[in-house]
């Protein structure tokens, strides 16, 4: 089961033996255990939970509602000194009933993409080297980046557009830069990698994500790109989830460790949630079934949580998606999800 769920108090003056507190949390350097040394001088505590996934606000649950109400008196909007001088907001929350998709919200993530078990889904870490790395970042920072609303962008060989999900095929940009030509040539001589030995990549989107911005899911057009598409991550780490919606009798009938099934309530349809863990300096590969039938997403988050430990997202991520543009249809083997052959 996932952690519990917890929300405002449907009254006015309801107490409650939880508290919701804000301005405190891991994303600010301040851990469960911290939290739970200065709230349990006012009673027996059950537990410090996130209140959600933004690392800056937890859930403080006590056994007894007076223990919640001195707490409440006592520290909010007032400099905590065990916690560096912070201020916390606080106020009470009711735990709220569970159902089915609340339960199983939270899929374990992998760090490798054998663990993943997604045909097609490949990753390979330290990729390049930390001199490679810092040395892509400068030559895309000496370039002009284009705003979007929560990241920036650039385009090389040709230009992404976000409208039509699709490419203009008749407006070249040119060659890509030649600051990418060592990594093209890595790729095509990576023996992890099957047919990649002939493959011309030529297109490039380079993306900077700042903290606490993720990317909607989505498969990358059909109609758009070939089978293979690389994504390099630079300077700061995150989780890529990816999810496939049932389709006939595909589902597994028993599912691993490592795979959370969940219920849309949105259209009442059923999916398979998996997550790897993406270092820096990694390097991604989608292609055959992870390419054309999985959606793949990163979470909005500030913080990720990996095997237990809290990793907090850097300043920035910068990623490098390396596509080959399709020249015809796309005649691929997952038809109910190919804009070519609907």
């Amino acid at each position: 089961m996932g952690l519990p769920r917890f929300g405002r108090p449907k009254n006015d003056g309801e107490l409650s033996s939880n508290l919701y507190v804000a301005n405190c949390g891991p994303a600010v350097g301040i851990s469960d255990d911290n939290i739970a040394s200065v709230f349990c001088k006012f009673g027996e505590l059950k537990g410090v939970y996130a209140a959600d996934e933004s690392g800056t606000r937890v859930i403080v649950a006590y056994a007894e509602e007076g223990s919640a109400q001195a707490a409440l008196k006592a520290l909010h909007g007032r400099p905590c000194p065990e916690l560096g001088g912070r201020s916390m907001h606080i106020r009470y929350s009711v735990l709220q009933p569970t159902t089915q998709d609340q339960a199983s919200d939270l899929v374990p993530v992998s760090i490798s993409a054998s663990e993943v078990s997604i045909p097609g889904l490949y990753l390979i870490q330290d990729f390049i080297s930390a001199k490679e790395e810092e040395e892509l970042l400068q030559a895309v920072d000496c370039r002009h980046w284009n705003s979007l609303a929560k990241r920036r962008v650039q385009h090389y060989g040709y230009e992404f557009r976000y409208d039509t999900r699709n490419v203009n095929t008749r407006h070249c940009l040119g060659e890509l830069p030649s600051f990418v030509s060592p990594i093209l040539e890595r790729i095509s001589s990576c023996p992890s990698f099957k047919n990649v030995k002939n493959i011309v990549l030529d297109q490039l989107t380079v993306n900077e994500y700042p903290p606490g911005v993720g990317l909607s899911p989505h498969i990358d057009t059909h109609s758009a790109f070939e089978d293979l598409i690389f994504s390099l991550s630079l300077s700061g780490p995150c989780i890529m989830e990816f999810r496939r919606y049932e389709n006939g009798d595909w589902l597994p009938k028993v599912a691993s460790s490592s795979v959370a099934i969940s219920e849309n309530t949105e259209d009442q349809s059923n999916f398979i949630r998996r997550a790897i863990y993406l270092p820096p300096r990694s390097l991604l590969l989608l292609s055959g079934e992870a390419r054309y039938a999985w959606h793949h997403y990163i979470p909005h988050h500030k913080i990720d949580k990996v095997n237990g430990n809290v990793i907090r997202r850097a300043s920035r991520r910068v990623s490098f998606t390396f596509r080959k543009v399709r020249a015809g249809l796309c005649k691929c083997e997952f038809p109910q999800y190919c804009d070519s052959q609907r």
